[in-house]
């Protein structure tokens, strides 16, 4: 309201100098706005959500805006830093930011009047009038008043819709560090299961080479031979698809980091770590505040309401201001000499358009409730993804405890059996079974590490808030949250 009385103000000094006829037509358009210019479109608040007091879990532990740095490893932190510098997916989702914010700029220039100058010169030959020329000089200036804030009202839009990609490119630069971090401690999983592999492949082959020489001295069956040969086997085509699973790793990281798959990694990893103590979850309602998803869903209906208050907007007259300057002279000489000024108004107003500025109107108005209810989706997964995290990885660590004693248990049980079988008292079938069960289950514990490991980058990525990448600090064209 306080816009429109600044506007009506202006509009008083300026019709003092104008013609009745002008005169009149801005008072047909301003009197209505003088009752409905401050009828703007109310932001309607988000969905009301039950919000809870807490999570199920929590730590101690502060997490870092650059939450991969928790796990000390300097070799993964120097390979996300490459990613968020050189990936491509990341670079078009920054592009696509820088779009919006032009799209911003655009929208905001009409609510400033634009000017244009003009030059025409004309050379006229005649034998029998004698030559003559003309060079007319002119500027001219229009502006539409925003009456009912339609203009206005599409720049905020615009602004939302560049915050929403804002927080849209943090969300991609979280994912994107997320999925290096997986494809690392997997590529460390990968690396320890075929250290693992060869020792026992090792392990087979002598258990092999005993049986060979027990066959010889007639002490055992050739199918026990057939059976350790055939175990030593399937080690060694495990062994084969760790190392094509290491390739594959590679590749994806040299991708993820802006590279071709050829050239690999550099470093790898050492081996997977044991997680550090579980993080600080904080309040649900900060959660809400802090991930990036979130507060694109929340500019994403702002930018919606400010679409539909421009819709209805424009079912309302529109009102343009011109203004012209300009000389009409015979000579080059008394160009500057004569100037002739004009000042128009023109009011334009919707009489019938079989209701395409409503439907326009109802249009935004169901876009408004779709955002709404993708706000609270996004809320919601929100709190999902955190508690998923939380009860997997207290899961994954019981389970980890329960794999630790089987291989306890395993080992014990393959020492006797291999006593027995031995002094020849016990099945050489039970001892290669127990055998087979016990180096499963270190690949089994191995690979439950990595979940376990895995979980704990979900946990990260759930708490994460959007950072500051170097894109962000080194651009002068920031849009402020």
């Amino acid at each position: 309201m306080q816009q429109r009385r600044s506007d009506l103000a202006g509009m008083r000094r300026l019709l003092r100098t104008t013609p009745s006829l002008v005169l009149t037509v801005l008072l047909l358009a301003v009197a209505p706005g003088m009752f409905l210019g401050c009828a703007q479109q109310k932001v309607q608040s988000p969905p009301e959500l039950r919000m809870p007091d807490s999570f199920s879990g929590a730590g101690s532990e502060e997490l870092p805006d650059e939450w991969w740095t928790a796990f000390g490893d300097e070799r993964l932190s120097t390979l996300v830093d490459r990613a968020l510098q050189k990936n491509f997916d990341l670079e078009t989702a920054w592009q696509r930011l820088r779009q919006a914010r032009a799209a911003a700029e655009r929208e905001s220039a009409p609510l400033f009047p634009d000017l244009t100058a003009n030059a025409e010169g004309e050379i006229v030959r005649s034998d029998t009038a004698g030559d003559s020329e003309t060079l007319r000089l002119g500027f001219t200036s229009s502006y539409e008043v925003d009456l009912w804030g339609r203009i206005s009202s599409r720049a905020e839009a615009e602004r939302y819709r560049a915050r929403a990609d804002l927080a849209d490119y943090r969300a991609a630069a979280v994912s994107l560090s997320a999925e290096v971090a997986r494809a690392w401690y997997q590529l460390a999983e990968v690396r320890s299961r075929m250290e693992l592999l060869e020792r026992q492949i090792g392990t087979n082959k002598k258990a092999l080479n005993a049986l060979r020489s027990r066959f010889r001295n007639g002490r055992t069956r050739r199918v026990d031979v057939l059976r350790q040969q055939r175990l030593l086997e399937s080690t060694r085509e495990q062994k084969l698809a760790a190392q094509s699973r290491a390739r594959v790793l590679a590749h994806q990281l040299a991708v993820l980091t802006g590279r071709p798959p050829q050239e690999g990694v550099r470093h790898f990893p050492e081996g997977l770590p044991d997680p550090p103590p579980l993080p600080e979850t904080g309040l649900p309602a900060d959660l809400v505040r802090r991930r990036p998803d979130v507060k694109r869903a929340h500019f994403r209906i702002r930018a919606a309401d400010r679409e539909l208050a421009a819709a209805v907007s424009r079912q309302y007259p529109r009102l343009t201001l011109t203004a012209s300057l300009t000389t009409d002279n015979r000579g080059v000489n008394t160009l500057f000499q004569d100037w002739a000024r004009s000042f128009a108004a023109d009011l334009a107003a919707p009489l019938i358009d079989a209701g395409e500025r409503s439907a326009e109107a109802d249009r935004y108005r169901a876009l408004r409730k779709q955002r709404l209810y993708e706000y609270g989706q996004a809320v919601l997964t929100a709190f999902q993804e955190v508690e998923d995290a939380l009860v997997r990885e207290k899961k994954q660590l019981q389970r980890i405890r329960s794999l630790k004693k089987q291989v306890r248990s395993m080992e014990r049980a393959v020492e006797r059996l291999r006593l027995e079988y031995a002094s020849g008292s016990g099945d050489f079938l039970d001892f290669l079974d127990a055998r087979t069960q016990k180096q499963q289950l270190r690949r089994e514990l191995l690979q439950a590490r990595l979940q376990r490991v895995e979980y704990r980058i979900a946990l990260y990525r759930a708490l994460a808030g959007g950072f500051e990448t170097a894109r962000e600090s080194g651009d002068e064209a920031g849009v402020a949250e």
